[in-house]
């Protein structure tokens, strides 16, 4: 089915996928400059640092880009992805990415193990990473002891630089006076909003030349792609599961052109909602309901 999809559009894969891919990361300016700060905050040494942002707004795909980056310039690093864990657990997962091989992985030999790693690669001019998605559930248990690794420093700056990605919530939990000592360590925050009207297009038409596609306008009209930023709230993973979906409806009925009335079935289908259409509908519910009344003489 993919194949022939794909081969239907002249693509080479799936332009719309909803897994964070680096390959298709669209560089608008706000994505632009937090990944560039996370990159600065590794080099420089700041220790932590903040990267907050509403879901889908990519977070997580600028994360696998500053993973490509440590990868590429031989960093060692260790990633939370499942941020619902106990601190007994929070050290086991540091012992297994970062390869310390402590066995048992408890508190006291994952620390000293840890320590040992991070004074090596000061020696050799080297840093150490850890990145932390989903940051908004970590328990405060926890958020306390990543504070705690964040105060490993020499005079040339903190030895483990600790990347803190979560939603808007994790801005609340730095502004809370119960963690104004980690709020106080913060050396750079960060925050990914939604698209403006303009980076959704280009957005849009970035990802599908990327697919192979040469002609992306033709393919997704300019009309069309307004309306898909109204509905979509300029959210990018939204854009991509509404982009798809039509992709799915116009090779379903053997057009080259996704159209309005399409959007409108696939917006229905995936019960999707936007400001515009509930005051719409808030009005309508109301004339309903409370019916004006004929004014008599």
């Amino acid at each position: 089915m993919s194949s022939l999809y794909n081969a239907f559009f002249g693509f080479h894969e799936n332009p719309f996928n909803l897994t964070p891919d680096p390959v298709f990361l669209y560089r608008s300016r706000q994505h632009e400059e937090a990944l560039a700060n996370l990159i600065y905050g590794v080099q420089s040494r700041k220790g932590f640092i903040a990267l907050t942002g509403e879901v889908g707004t990519g977070k997580t795909t600028i994360l696998e880009c500053l993973r490509d980056f440590l990868v590429q310039h031989r960093i060692d690093f260790a990633t939370l992805f499942n941020s619902r864990l106990s601190p007994a657990e929070f050290f086991e997962m540091i012992n297994y990415d970062l390869d310390l091989r402590c066995n048992p992985p408890t508190k006291t030999q994952v620390l000293l193990a840890l320590n040992e790693l991070l004074l090596q690669n000061t020696r050799e001019g080297r840093t150490t990473v850890l990145i932390v998605d989903e940051s908004q559930n970590l328990s405060w248990e926890v958020l306390e002891e990543i504070r705690l690794l964040g105060n490993l420093e020499n005079r040339a700056g903190k030895l483990i630089q600790i990347i803190m990605a979560g939603q808007p919530e994790f801005d609340r939990v730095l502004d809370d006076p119960t963690y104004r000592q980690l709020k106080q360590r913060v050396a750079l925050r960060c925050t990914l909003k939604p698209f403006e009207e303009a980076d959704t297009a280009r957005y849009i038409y970035s990802r599908l030349g990327k697919a192979g596609h040469e002609e992306p306008q033709l393919l997704f009209p300019e009309a069309v792609v307004a309306e898909i930023h109204v509905r979509t709230q300029g959210i990018p993973r939204i854009i991509n599961a509404v982009a798809d979906n039509l992709l799915l409806c116009a090779f379903a009925m053997s057009q080259k052109v996704v159209t309005l009335e399409m959007l409108d079935e696939v917006t229905t289908d995936m019960r999707l909602e936007w400001p515009a259409q509930r005051i719409t509908r808030e009005r309508i519910f109301d004339s309903q309901t409370f019916p004006r009344r004929a004014v008599t003489g």
